[in-house]
Parts: C-alpha cells; sequence; structure tokens
C-alpha cells in the first residue's frame, strides 16, 4: 500500500507539473528524494516503485525444513519442556541454535503454548480457538479445534518477599511428589538457600521420609557446614506424632528437631505452601526442566536418579542461582564427620527382655562389649537404642555404649555337618565414646518439652 500510494504522488506530481515540496509533506521526505522517485519513474514506470526485497527471504530466515523439525521435537522428544530449556537443549543435544522467542513464534503458529505461559496469553488462544471454531466448514476441523481448547488452569499464586540478606541464613526444604522418571511416582527433597537460591541438597526416595531429609541434611553440613535455620512443611514427615503412638522413632517431628537442635539450627514448620514460596517455585522448574533432562539420560531407577542429581546440580546451580562471593556467609564451621553421624540418627527407647536382647525392627539383637563379648544384662532395663546415620546400630543402657548384634533366627550352617572355612578372627567392635546427642537424659528432657506429645498432633 505505500508503494502505490507513492506511485500515485509522483504521478500526480509529474502530470499536473505540481509543487514538490508539497509531494515532500505528503510522502515524509526530503525534495532531493522526490527527485530521485521522478526520475525512477520516467525511467521505469510503475514497477520502479515495487521493493526491491519483495519476494526475497532475508539471509537470516530459517530453512522451513529446521522449523517442521523443530515443532516435530517438541511435539516428541521434548513434549513438556518449557521454551527457554528447549532452547538450551536443542543447542546442546540438536546443534540447532534457535531463540526461544523464534520458537515461540513458530509453536503460537500451530497453536502451542509455553507449560509457562501467562493468563493473558492463555485466554487470547481460547478466544481465538473460539472463534475459528465457529467458523469451522467441517466436522473434523470443529473437532480439531475443541481438543485444543482443554487449556489447563496452572496458576498460583506466590507472593513476592525479600530475600534473606546471608548465605545460610534461611534454608527451605520441602518434597515434591511427581512422576519424575519411570513408571512410578517419586518424591524429589530439596534445600534451597533463601538468599541466592543455590540448590544445597537434593534426594529422590519413594516417600518423603526421614531417611532423605537427613540425606539432604548431610549434603548441606558437608559441603557448606550448618546453617542458621531450617523452614520445611509441617506435613507428611514433620508431621506431629499422634498421641500415644507405639514407638518413637515413628514420630519423625521429634528425631528431624532433636538432631537440629543438637546442630544449633533453628526449625520452623509451616503447613502454608505461599510462605516458603522460593522452594515451591523451584519444585516447579524442575517439574519442567528435570523430568526433560532425566527422561533423555535413560534415568529408570531411584539409584541412577540419584547418581545423576550430583553432576546435574552443579549446571543448574551455575545456571540460575546467585554469586555466593556476593553475598556473605553465616554458615558455621562444618562438624567433623564422626558428629554429624552421631547426630543424623533415630533414637527410641526399648527394655531388655528375658533373653538379654531387645527387639528392633522386628528383629532381635543382643549388647556387645568394646572387648567383641556378649552382654548379659538384667531384664525390664531401659534401653536407647541408636540408629547412626551410617545404620550401625548402638544402645545406650545406663549412659555405657554397647554395639548390637543380630540375633538370626536359624543358623546359617552347621558346626557338626558341614565343612566350614578356615574362620577368620573377627575385630572387636568400634564403640564410638558417649556423646551428647546420645545421652538419654538429654533425649527423654528434649523429647518432655514437645508440645505436641502433651497435647496430641497439630499443635
Amino acid at each position: 500500500m505505500n508503494e502505490q500510494y507513492k506511485y500515485e504522488v509522483i504521478k500526480k506530481l509529474v502530470d499536473t507539473h505540481g509543487n514538490k515540496k508539497n509531494a515532500a509533506i505528503k510522502l515524509n521526505c526530503s525534495v532531493r528524494t522526490i527527485d530521485r522517485l521522478i526520475v525512477r519513474y520516467k525511467a521505469e514506470g510503475k514497477t520502479g516503485f515495487i521493493h526491491k526485497n519483495r519476494n526475497r527471504q532475508p539471509i537470516s530466515t530459517f530453512p522451513v525444513e529446521v522449523k517442521n523439525k523443530v515443532i516435530d521435537l517438541y511435539r516428541t522428544k521434548y513434549s513438556g519442556a518449557n521454551l527457554l530449556h528447549f532452547s538450551q537443549l536443542l543447542a546442546k543435544k540438536e546443534d540447532i541454535h534457535v531463540s526461544d522467542t523464534t520458537i515461540n513464534y513458530w509453536l503460537r503458529s500451530c497453536d502451542i503454548l509455553s507449560p509457562k505461559a501467562r493468563r493473558k496469553t492463555v485466554n487470547t488462544l481460547n478466544a481465538e480457538l473460539r472463534k475459528r471454531k465457529k467458523a469451522a466448514k467441517t466436522k473434523k476441523e470443529a473437532a480439531s479445534i475443541e481438543n485444543k481448547l482443554d487449556l489447563l488452569d496452572r496458576f498460583d499464586a506466590h507472593p513476592r518477599r525479600p530475600r534473606c540478606a546471608y548465605f545460610g541464613e534461611l534454608v527451605q526444604m520441602d518434597a515434591s511428589p511427581h512422576l519424575w522418571f519411570g513408571t512410578s511416582i517419586t518424591h524429589l527433597h530439596l534445600a534451597i538457600d533463601d538468599a541466592t537460591g543455590k540448590i544445597l541438597g537434593a534426594y529422590f526416595d519413594t516417600q518423603e521420609t526421614l531417611n532423605a531429609y537427613y540425606q539432604i541434611t548431610h549434603q548441606i553440613l558437608i559441603d557448606y557446614g550448618i546453617p542458621a535455620k531450617f523452614l520445611t512443611d509441617r506435613r507428611t514427615v514433620f508431621e506431629y506424632k499422634r498421641k500415644n503412638a507405639s514407638s518413637d522413632e515413628e514420630d519423625t517431628f521429634t528425631q528431624f528437631s532433636y538432631a537440629c537442635h543438637q546442630l544449633g539450627i533453628e526449625l520452623e514448620c509451616t503447613s502454608v505452601p505461599q510462605a516458603k514460596g522460593r522452594v515451591e517455585r523451584l519444585n516447579q522448574t524442575l517439574q519442567s526442566r528435570l523430568v526433560i533432562e532425566l527422561r533423555l539420560a535413560g534415568i529408570t531407577t531411584i539409584e541412577e536418579a540419584n547418581e545423576f542429581l550430583k553432576s546435574y546440580l552443579k549446571e543448574f546451580n551455575a545456571m540460575f542461582s546467585l554469586p555466593i562471593n556476593d553475598t556473605k556467609t553465616v554458615f558455621e564451621k562444618q562438624p567433623s564427620k564422626q558428629k554429624i553421624n552421631q547426630t543424623l540418627a533415630i533414637l527410641s527407647n526399648r527394655k531388655l527382655d528375658s533373653g538379654h536382647c531387645i527387639r528392633y525392627k522386628n528383629k532381635y539383637f543382643i549388647p556387645i562389649t568394646k572387648s567383641g563379648s556378649k552382654a548379659y544384662l538384667k531384664k525390664g532395663m531401659n534401653v536407647m537404642v541408636i540408629e547412626a546415620f551410617d545404620g550401625k546400630l548402638y544402645a545406650n543402657i545406663l549412659d555405657h555404649l554397647f554395639a548390637l548384634e543380630e540375633i538370626l533366627e536359624r543358623e546359617a550352617t552347621s558346626k557338626n555337618f558341614d565343612t566350614l572355612p578356615i574362620e577368620v578372627k573377627q575385630k572387636k567392635p568400634y564403640i564410638p565414646p558417649m556423646s551428647h546427642p546420645w545421652k538419654q537424659a538429654s533425649y527423654l528432657a528434649y523429647v518432655a518439652k514437645q508440645k505436641h506429645r502433651q497435647s496430641g498432633a497439630n499443635v
């Protein structure tokens, strides 16, 4: 239209010998440009006003084959990825370098939206599809549009608040149940620093468990030290013990809070997701990105997934977390491995039976002294069973530590009828020195202060 208007103005100017200054004002150009257009009109006529780039593709235009391949890859191999992540995957794995803006333009032409599309964008596409459905000429075309109209409402409110000032001042923890890999739902346990957005620990488990939270706490203590505060979910693993529950180890809130108490970490629990929006948004981000990465890596088991996390977290933190060098750290000095092993423990109360044994997790154990001999103690004595982080079992009896040896239901071999291998002299069991977290009086005093143990659940 601009070319047609320009041609008509110059044609009238030449035919009527009009005013060049008026023509320059109409076309918003100089008189010198008008002179050049007059020369072009006399030499070439109307065709001289056609832009020379008409019907020519810009040099930066992607071939149609690349566009179709990108759309096909998003529908199949990389389905569900957000567009920035998809653009990075294309460059990394397919050697196709396309910006997320271009990808968005291509996918919108096929009525495909990003999983992170805003509400306004979703509503706009819905309105367009409804108009097209009304104007559809065939039932097949209308049915195809109807399928596209089934767009999910993916929007949850997460009010913003300022980040904490220092690295390690607040660590948010949560578990996200999702179909991360394979055919069954697993739980990804996460810990993220509020000041820098850095993922400090991650661990997969079948459920939201105390063991998994101990695992990510262990990662934090080994890699960074002792943080100032944990902000966690109040439900599931941190759910308060029901009144008159059968055993202490089922009261996972007390177990985890006692470990935090020994390390000097403040523990705050909340059942409001918006209060820990940083880790909630991290869950959404990883559900968008990590699922694709696990699928491309061929991960099918929890063991493989936890091994994959070690390398993936470094890549993720390098991309998204703020530099630690610009933020003051308040992490306390890293405790020794022995102290970590003793602190991240599960403590339970038992009594010795008439066979000088205790029953723990449906198995029988007998106390062993430092010299390696069995300890035959009085029936009914109180025992605090300690399951250390490395899985070894100990017993605190009258503030004396013993190792625990399992009593098998049946001997594996017979001394009288089987040819036994040469017996190797067994080493004496290592029993660590009594530490403060394992003193029975300290643990019982802490338990007595727990409000939920006095008033029941959800206090």
